[in-house]
């Protein structure tokens, strides 16, 4: 159930696209306790501004059912932080993410709802 969004400037190769779902797909497991097998990542490219500067920069939104927390959340900014410098040479300071704790019954997966 946790679902990362990423959207970024920087253009993928299909590899380094699969390379960087991949990690980004583990890391949010890891890091949240939830089985991978349940764990979206999306990416796609995005037209943005950042500090009134164009440039690569990138928008992360994250969203779990539990797991997440104040520490969980710095830990985790400070890793896809730097999954993104080194795989898309985006700095950190371009970079935003949001965290969204959501109700089991706000979530809907297999026909039904997790609550």
């Amino acid at each position: 159930m946790p679902l990362l969004k990423l959207e970024t400037t920087a253009k993928l190769s299909d590899q380094s696209r699969t390379e960087l779902l991949t990690k980004l797909s583990r890391m949010v497991a890891e890091a949240i306790g939830k089985p991978e097998e349940y764990v979206m990542v999306a990416v796609s490219h995005s037209d943005i501004l950042m500090s009134g500067q164009p440039g690569h920069a990138a928008f992360v939104d994250l969203r779990s059912i539990g797991g997440l927390s104040d520490d969980t959340n710095r830990k985790l900014t400070e890793r896809i932080c730097d999954a993104l410098e080194e795989s898309l040479a985006i700095p950190p300071d371009r970079v935003y993410a949001t965290f969204t704790d959501v109700q089991a019954s706000n979530w809907g997966w297999n026909g039904a709802t997790f609550g």
